[in-house]
């Protein structure tokens, strides 16, 4: 009994230990396996670095301003009787805007009036009796002094009831009205505004040291926000003389043909000065700059050989020195040469010596002068 029992034992340890031994040589082949196994190399786009002629600029923001723009206002107390225009309506210079109230003044102008004809006779009757001396030299002096005060009393009241006739000062475009028949305004309310918009100002400023590039006459393009697609040329009209203190900024002012009023006063625009000569850059996707706070840096694919002397396609880091943005592309100044393949998509999972594999199906924008479908 007990020799079968040790027996049976024996066996089953027996079969443990197969098993054991069969799983062991599954796990070494399993460990071996995964020893040799290589991940895939990642897969980026490349663009190949090339010479590009560019306008060279001066970029700034500016702020368009009206070559005329006041906010019509009263001149006179009164109440609004007529109102002549539209809001938004484009006005001649001279056109009625509002008229107020002026029955009591012409009232009075009819008595001065009647005072003046009186003044008038009296004067021709007393001028002929001074002809036939009749009349004395004094006489006629007060005659005509009397005439003379009529006559200015008219004008003055003449004067008083076209001031409360308002009209436009200048032609332009008008604002959103702001007073309404039967209103009783103070002097110096306001009525409407009114712009002069063609042609129209841009005021900018430059930092001092590029005085030397600034010229009466030189070209500039403008572009707004609010106008995608769209930009305006002009040219430098006037220069402060002034550099502000604060900021070491030189403000320019520049004239633009507007005829199409769609560059409003106030707004904010992109200013770009054109330099007289033309310069050759090196420009690459924006995409293809890693940027990073101490130092923006790029990848540059070719052949590398890894320490075993095995040759490899593979990316070298190397740091970079920017310029100018245009559109899609960015100006490489340093660290980057004509010819060089440089990743254009792809660049964030990579380090610097890393065996990629180069996939160009698809390309990133590279257009200094894109037109996105939602801009």
């Amino acid at each position: 009994m007990a020799k079968k029992f040790i027996i049976m034992i024996a066996a089953v340890l027996f079969v443990l230990i197969a098993l054991g031994f069969i799983k062991y040589q599954q796990i070494q082949a399993a460990m071996a396996m995964g020893a040799k196994f290589a991940p895939p190399s990642p897969a980026v786009a490349t663009y190949a670095v090339v010479e590009s002629e560019w306008q060279p600029v001066l970029a700034s923001i500016g702020t368009v301003e009206a070559v005329q723009g006041v906010t019509v206002s009263t001149d006179l107390p009164g109440i609004v009787e007529k109102i002549s225009f539209e809001s938004g309506s484009n006005v001649k210079k001279g056109d009625v805007l509002v008229k107020l109230d002026t029955r009591q003044e012409d009232a009075q102008l009819n008595a001065i009036r009647a005072r003046m004809d009186l003044a008038r006779a009296n004067f021709q009757r007393i001028a002929d009796l001074l002809k036939k001396r009749v009349a004395s030299q004094s006489d006629y002096d007060s005659t005509v002094a009397e005439f003379k005060q009529a006559e200015a009393a008219v004008k003055e009241v003449e004067a008083l009831i076209d001031r409360k006739t308002i009209r436009a000062p200048f032609d332009g475009i008008l604002g959103i009205r702001k007073v309404n028949l039967g209103q009783y305004l103070k002097s110096g309310d306001e009525v409407v505004s009114l712009q002069s918009l063609d042609p129209i100002f841009v005021n900018f400023s430059t930092p001092q040291q590029n005085l030397s590039d600034l010229v009466d006459g030189r070209l500039v393009r403008v572009r707004a926000d609010g106008l995608p697609g769209e930009s305006f040329e002009g040219k430098i009209s006037a220069i402060d003389p002034d550099v502000d203190k604060a900021t070491r900024n030189l403000q320019v002012q520049a004239t633009l043909p507007n005829p199409q009023d769609k560059l409003r006063s106030g707004m904010f625009v992109e200013v770009e000065v054109l330099l007289p000569k033309n310069g050759k850059v090196i420009a690459v996707p924006a995409s293809a700059v890693d940027y990073a706070p101490y130092g923006n840096s790029i990848y540059v694919v070719g052949e590398l050989t890894d320490k075993n002397g095995k040759t490899y396609t593979g990316v070298t880091q190397k740091f970079i020195k920017l310029g100018d943005a245009r559109g899609d592309l960015v100006e490489i100044r340093s660290g980057v040469n004509v010819g060089d393949q440089v990743v254009s998509g792809g660049s964030f999972k990579l380090r610097n010596e890393e065996e990629v594999t180069v996939n160009n199906d698809i390309q990133v924008g590279a257009n200094p002068s894109p037109t996105p479908e939602d801009s």
